[in-house]
């Protein structure tokens, strides 16, 4: 094993190992290419359901119907939804969607359009 890759940034195991053009972790699973790691100005680091990393102002779209909490609102697949910004937490995606208002979404419920 090479001592210059660097450690998973999910789960900070040490046993990375490179399979073709990524990095892949053999304690979480987690791949990534580490030539196009972006964070935010906060540090944190956000990935979609097909591990594409997320940033403030991507546009993505939702891949699950998802109930409001509280309504009898759906917000349905195929909807498109821009991040207005990243947030640490359960619900990491702070949006605003037309027609329901502001929300917090989980990223594992959208993919990068």
């Amino acid at each position: 094993m090479s001592n210059a890759l660097p450690p998973c940034p999910q789960c900070e195991s040490a046993y990375v190992y490179e399979d073709q053009n990524q990095l892949t972790c053999p304690e979480c699973g987690h791949a990534w290419n580490p030539n196009a790691i972006s964070s935010t100005s906060d540090g944190v680091m956000v990935t979609d359901a097909h591990g594409n990393i997320l940033k403030d102002g991507d546009t993505v779209t939702l891949i699950k119907d998802l109930k409001v909490k509280g309504s009898s609102s759906v917000v349905k697949v195929g909807t498109k939804v821009k991040i207005n910004r990243l947030v640490e937490g359960d619900h990491n995606i702070d949006c605003k969607i037309t027609g329901i208002g502001p929300m917090m979404l989980k990223s594992e419920f959208v993919k990068k359009a």
